[in-house]
């Protein structure tokens, strides 16, 4: 991780592909744990650091992640989050542009697979369905993939991944959602690019954008926006 952001409330850093936000079954070390000793080290804290978990990102997933630092900022962020008042963008880099053209705003009702963690887009509603919604825009293209931007109007399980995927555009090394290979890493092509939010505590505009991952695709699509539409 490296911290992009921080200040006596909040937290924000760029995760890798490899960390997980949350302990889980694998029993690794969660980014949570990892940004307190982080701050426990920085400010020499001898007991114990108080991080809240305002929300989470895909293990395969880079990208922004925003961590309490305060009690006050984390129920103030939470409800933040709960009313879409945090504005996320991602960048997918995906080897088919969406049968949805160069553009487009995405409307599916997905369900949930809790056994096999992996969610399923419907065009309709299904009993249990929940909608979800997001806008996509084509940034640039490479000869063999496209980086699209990606704006989330909700927050579903796997959202973009699955939405992505039933527009017969799964992300590049997303092998649960169709891609046809892995990535060397075990990473997926999906970056929390961006975030933008009214501080909970100072009620100033937080704005931070994230770098690219240290892969030469992503370097070449990220440098090829300014030139867009000219191919890499």
């Amino acid at each position: 991780m490296t911290v992009v952001y921080e200040d006596n409330h909040i937290i924000i850093v760029n995760k890798t592909a490899s960390e997980i936000v949350q302990g889980d079954k694998t029993g690794d070390v969660p980014l949570s744990e990892s940004v307190k000793l982080y701050l426990k080290e920085k400010y020499q804290k001898p007991g114990n650091v108080f991080i809240g978990v305002t929300h989470r990102l895909d293990r395969p997933v880079s990208g922004l992640v925003v961590f309490a630092k305060t009690s006050k900022a984390l129920a103030r962020l939470n409800d933040m989050f709960r009313k879409g008042e945090v504005k996320k963008t991602y960048w997918a880099i995906v080897k088919n542009l969406p049968k949805t053209g160069e553009e487009g705003l995405l409307t599916h009702y997905l369900v949930r697979n809790e056994k096999q963690n992996k969610s399923y887009a419907y065009d309709t509603e299904r009993p249990g369905s929940k909608q979800a919604i997001l806008h996509y825009r084509l940034l640039t293209c490479s000869n063999n993939y496209f980086l699209l931007e990606v704006d989330l109007k909700t927050g579903r399980h796997h959202q973009i991944r699955c939405q992505l995927a039933k527009v017969g555009s799964p992300i590049k090394g997303d092998l649960k959602y169709g891609f046809a290979r892995s990535n060397p890493d075990g990473s997926i092509c999906l970056h929390a690019r961006s975030v933008s939010f009214i501080h909970p505590v100072s009620k100033q505009p937080i704005e931070v954008t994230a770098p690219v991952p240290p892969d030469n695709l992503w370097r070449a699509l990220a440098e090829g926006i300014e030139d867009a539409p000219k191919h890499l």
